[in-house]
């Protein structure tokens, strides 16, 4: 009995340390976004996408000239009203990044930021491993508890 239970804690360790390990990212998917500029506002304000994904961006400008900086990949494309830009990057950097106009288009131009989200699966299955470990640590121990208890019965009976 003590062996299957041993045999099982190793089992449950052993998918802990492999969740641990730095694991092949999945298929990069390409997302084709569309941003608008205008009126102090990106439209989308926000992207998200997986670290490894492919991003290509069209950028437009509905009203006046405006431009876009990505922080943390230092991407700037300006962009002319009715003509439109294309931005292709791999977002490898997981974070959240800001994008900005680049051009200084009016009086509310320090307010026109948007967001991109590189999420990255790592958090989850670090989460999953410490779970895995503690589920072990406690089966461990508590068979073991049990173990020396069951010796001090036994003990006790005899005397």
């Amino acid at each position: 009995m003590r062996m299957v239970l041993y045999a099982s804690l190793l089992v449950i360790a052993l998918v802990a340390l492999w969740l641990l390990l730095p694991t092949q990212s999945q298929a990069a998917t390409t997302h084709h976004v569309t941003i608008d500029a205008a009126q102090y506002e990106f439209s989308p304000g926000r992207i998200e996408v997986a670290q490894g994904d492919e991003v290509i961006i069209t950028l437009t400008a509905s009203d006046v000239v405006h431009g876009l900086y990505l922080d943390g990949y230092d991407i700037e494309q300006q962009v002319l009203p009715g003509v439109s830009q294309q931005i292709r990057f791999f977002a490898d950097q997981p974070g959240k990044f800001r994008y900005r106009c680049s051009v200084s288009c009016g009086a509310l131009h320090p307010f026109m930021i948007g967001e991109l989200v590189v999420s990255s699966n790592a958090p989850f299955r670090q989460a999953v491993a410490a779970v895995l470990l503690a589920v072990a640590g406690s089966i461990f121990y508590l068979s073991r508890f049990r173990s020396s208890q069951n010796e001090q019965g036994s003990e006790t009976t005899r005397a």
